[in-house]
């Protein structure tokens, strides 16, 4: 049986801004509905990804805004990705070098923390 992980949860205060921030950094816009007043469900999907994150008002997420700092995610090249964030003005820390990959950090505007991470190439 397969477990899939599809959708992740990110609180933010501004939905219009968080949806600027993601969409600047090269985030697929999939949904942005509002099916009954004080429910708006938004979800962006990171490129390459099959889990999408989640944001909006009135979801019921009891974590608060910028306390979301567990998701990372595997890119191919740190150096490109922090270069990539960096191009785009988006403060980013890295890249930090340890023995089990190659990280870069970022918080979305709310403070909500990304890390990115580089596999270590152990050969083939």
């Amino acid at each position: 049986m397969d477990w899939k992980i599809e959708l992740i949860y990110v609180p933010v205060t501004d939905v219009d801004r968080a949806k600027d921030f993601y969409t600047k950094i090269g985030f697929h816009a999939d949904h942005d509905q509002t099916p009954f007043e004080g429910l708006r469900f938004v979800q962006f999907t990171p490129p390459g990804s099959a889990c999408s994150i989640a944001f909006g008002t009135g979801l019921g997420v009891s974590l608060e805004p910028g306390q979301q700092n567990t998701i990372q995610v595997v890119v191919p090249d740190a150096d490109e990705a922090l270069a990539h964030l960096r191009g785009l003005g988006v403060e980013a820390q890295g890249v930090d070098e340890q023995a089990w990959g190659r990280f870069v950090s970022f918080d979305d505007p709310d403070g909500n923390t990304w890390t990115l991470q580089q596999l270590p190439d152990y050969g083939a």
